[in-house]
């Protein structure tokens, strides 16, 4: 299984986090949508194979790509 990183900066952004929470898909657990305030960062924690469709319609409202995209492989026991 894979873990997907993302992180946008809202800094420079004419986005706001309110205009994010009610625009933010649902997704099927463990997948879920994180957020710093003090760092005006907001980001999503996607479990899967495939990336998420949301990932699209987020990237459309903010108008960039995230700043940070990281692909993990989970190590099972």
């Amino acid at each position: 299984m894979v873990v997907r990183l993302l992180i946008w900066s809202l800094v420079e952004s004419q986005t706001t986090i309110g205009e994010l929470e009610n625009a933010l898909p649902a997704l099927e657990p463990p997948s879920t949508w994180i957020w710093n305030g003090a760092s005006e960062r907001f980001g999503l924690v996607a479990y899967g194979d495939k990336l998420l469709p949301a990932v699209a319609e987020i990237r459309e409202l903010i108008g960039d790509d995230p700043d940070v995209y990281e692909e993990f492989d989970v190590l099972e026991e």
